[in-house]
């Protein structure tokens, strides 16, 4: 009993077994940094909750069946010594598991049921079918036996502390079949015409379009491209809740949002195989920009943040989807992109730059993406160079779209304002060798041993040629054999998984290639990339890496570091295609 579906084997610890469009995974990881025994389904709407646990069972002894699980792209299987059970998507909210040679258990997470948390669980007559009904996420859960038998029930309509679920077991033909939804209030029963090894075929070809759309370049020299695609793929959300569009959220484990600068990198690498989804990653943010201009911090199901707010690296990043995008976007979808990077540029030349001052501050680590950069210890509310360098970019945006969309009035005052806001950088910020940070308040300056201060690369050909140069040393200072360390390694600061104090970060990698290749240094970029890719070959698609041994490091299906690697491995062939030579590693 198999689907015969191929595909690229992935472990369900590091990368959750999903579909596009649903809200829910397959997988043991249930909270931060916490793996169960047992799969089970999570949900991701009203937060991360793992609501049923999913345990085969030896259909003679009756405990749990010692099995390992298999997964690719479509399939999840359960495999033991006596049997398996399969697992496939058959809609964003509907799952269908088989199963020959092992019982089966769906079971409620939690035993305790109260008037505020728990799960419920009761047969539904109506549906001829089983429903769990769960207090944190809001939704029902209903279990419909397809074939076999119904081995057990327990826990139905129990209040209290109580185990809850079913069992199914085969019959004579030694086989059993189950359908699995998520469901708001009610829906007829369930019914499909499909059988099985359909929906694991459907499930496999609806991810096979999209890789080839994202990713029809991928050869041998990129063998983590169509993994990359599919962490892209199965953590992307259907339009539901706060999420307004289609949502590449960060990750299906505990980093189940959407950050206002991480999904610039989603987009970034959908742009030229799934444009409209592109264009949907960049504008979800902006839908919740508030009266001041700003974006949120983080949008998510339900709940939109505004505590703190991320670089406005947006005029940056549209300058580089609309060149990658099929087809040139309209001036209808120009003006609306204008007009939203105009109040968010606003909100950082108002409300955040002090009375007199040229220059914009943050008001916390966090404002910058780089949480707990060493740039931040002597103070939080500081001015910085690499907030400055996207301000600029994000100027130079506007000021290019204005005159797109007939405005010369309003591009020539982006355009003086950027120009008066990179001398400034350069008066202030420069001594010559580097750039320091200043405290907004007392006007104290210092520098850091964090790659954060040398972003300002990402101004590129903008920047004088000494200037990029003496940056470039410095980023070299940072090279590790795996990529870009966040702090030195040499520093008494650096910590192996300290989160921006250390670790490898897929978007500073992305930013400061980029920044180096369009200054002209070819061999450094070509160095950063090549070194970035093989360490997602190797390593996967963590949140972050150790800087010394490539090791992923917290959240370990991190959508932006697989779209950083789509993105990095697309224009390296690209630049193979136009020149017919392989990048030179320094």
């Amino acid at each position: 009993m198999t689907a015969a579906l191929s595909g690229p084997a992935f472990s369900v610890h590091d990368i959750p077994f999903s579909a596009y469009g649903s809200w829910f995974d397959i997988s043991p990881v249930i909270a931060e940094m916490t793996h169960a025994e047992d799969l089970h389904l999570v949900s991701h709407q009203n937060g991360m909750h793992g609501v049923l646990r999913m345990v085969p069972l030896d259909p003679v002894k009756g405990g749990r069946a010692e099995t390992r699980v298999e997964a690719i792209p479509g399939l999840l299987s359960w495999v033991g010594e006596s049997g398996r059970v399969e697992l496939a998507y058959e809609s964003p909210d509907a799952v269908r598991l088989r199963g020959s040679g092992l019982d089966f258990g769906v079971l409620a997470a939690a035993r305790t049921l109260t008037p505020f948390s728990g799960t419920y669980f009761f047969y539904d007559p109506a549906a001829n079918a089983h429903v769990f009904t769960s207090y944190e996420t809001g939704r029902r859960y209903r279990v419909t036996v397809l074939s076999g038998a119904l081995a057990d029930a327990s826990g139905d309509q129990d209040l209290g502390s109580s185990d809850r679920g079913v069992t199914v077991t085969a019959e004579a033909d030694g086989r059993w079949e189950v359908a699995v939804e998520e469901l708001d209030t009610a829906r007829p029963p369930y019914t499909s015409s499909a059988s099985f090894d359909d929906i694991a075929r459907a499930a496999r070809g609806a991810f096979a379009v999209f890789v080839d759309a994202v990713a029809p370049w991928r050869s041998e020299a990129t063998p983590a491209a169509e993994l990359a695609a599919y962490v892209v793929w199965s953590a992307t959300v259907a339009a539901k809740g706060l999420v307004t569009r289609p949502g590449v959220l960060m990750s299906k484990h505990w980093m189940d949002k959407v950050w206002s600068w991480d999904h610039c990198f989603n987009a970034l690498a959908l742009a030229s195989g799934a444009p409209e989804l592109a264009l949907d990653q960049f504008h979800l943010p902006f839908d919740h920009q508030d009266d001041s201009g700003a974006l949120p911090d983080s949008v998510t199901h339900s709940e939109v943040l505004y505590n703190f707010v991320k670089p406005p690296i947006h005029g940056w990043a549209f300058g580089h989807l609309r060149r990658s995008l099929p087809t040139p976007l309209g001036r209808a979808e120009l003006a609306e992109v204008y007009e939203r990077l105009k109040r968010w540029t606003g909100f950082w030349l108002t409300v955040r730059r002090a009375p007199g001052a040229e220059l914009p501050y943050y008001q916390h680590g966090n404002d910058s993406g780089w949480d707990n950069a060493t740039t931040f210890d002597p103070g939080r509310v500081i001015v910085t160079a690499d907030l400055t360098a996207f301000l600029v970019l994000q100027l130079r945006e506007l000021d290019s779209l204005a005159r797109e969309l007939g405005r010369p009035d309003e591009a020539s005052r982006w355009a003086g304002i950027a120009e008066e806001i990179q001398a400034a950088l350069l008066d202030q910020l420069w001594t010559g060798e580097r750039f320091v940070a200043r405290s907004a308040g007392s006007g104290e300056t210092w520098s850091s041993a964090s790659l954060l201060d040398l972003m300002p690369i990402a101004l590129g050909e903008h920047l004088p040629t000494e200037v990029t140069s003496a940056l470039a040393d410095h980023i070299k200072a940072h090279m590790t054999p795996y990529g870009l360390a966040t702090e030195l390694t040499t520093s008494p600061h650096y910590r192996a998984d300290g989160y921006w104090r250390g670790p490898i970060w897929a978007p500073a990698t992305v930013l400061v290639e980029d920044g180096l290749r369009r200054a002209g240094h070819l061999r450094l970029a070509d160095d950063i990339s090549a070194r970035f890719r093989a360490l997602c070959e190797t390593h996967g698609f963590a949140e972050n890496f150790d800087a010394l041994t490539g090791a992923g490091l917290r959240d370990r299906a991190y959508t932006w570091t697989a779209s950083s690697y789509l993105l990095l491995a697309r224009d390296h062939h690209l630049r193979l295609a136009g020149t017919g030579n392989d990048d030179t590693v320094a």
